[in-house]
């Protein structure tokens, strides 16, 4: 089974929908930071959380349910603005500006993982748009790693998205 959480009108196709607004194809409206959310434990083997948490009161709190009602070995699937790019800070309703190793604080031995539950980060990607001009962060990047180019170049040579894929461990 697929969550597909704040999906508004575009829903996974085969995906149980959640959003906080009855859209057409919402299967469940519930607001996410009232929690529990209305799904049993284990339940759902894949999570799509796409340009969805920047929004959430609390990303603890989140994580805590997707843990919840995860199966062992379940997979979460998290796209979200990078903090550099103007889409993370032109929408009023993001309360979050997240970069690429926040979801690292929710692995083994991390102070947040015994907050929520463990995850293992399985894929970590940061999009930079398709422009021809987006060379110089590619190459940072390639050459150096996204931390470098986070700690000294994103404001200069800014990031687009952030694609996170983990796997729920119980």
């Amino acid at each position: 089974m697929i969550l597909d959480i704040g999906c508004g009108y575009t829903k996974t196709p085969g995906a149980i929908g959640l959003d906080i607004h009855k859209y057409e194809g919402v299967d469940v409206v519930h607001d996410i930071d009232v929690t529990p959310w209305p799904f049993e434990d284990n339940t759902f083997e894949t999570v799509n959380a796409k340009h969805i948490i920047e929004h959430v009161g609390s990303i603890p709190a989140f994580m805590k349910e997707i843990h919840r009602i995860s199966k062992p070995g379940g997979r979460l699937i998290i796209d979200t603005p990078h903090f550099s790019s103007i889409d993370s800070w032109a929408d009023p309703t993001h309360k979050w500006h997240l970069s690429c190793d926040f979801a690292d604080l929710f692995t083994k031995g991390r102070y947040l993982a015994e907050q929520t539950g463990e995850f293992e980060v399985t894929k970590k990607k940061i999009s930079f748009g398709s422009f021809a001009l987006t060379w110089p962060q590619r190459l940072i990047c390639a050459l150096f790693g996204t931390y470098t180019w986070e700690r000294f170049f994103c404001f200069i040579f800014r990031g687009r998205n952030l694609h996170i894929e983990m796997s729920v461990v119980k």
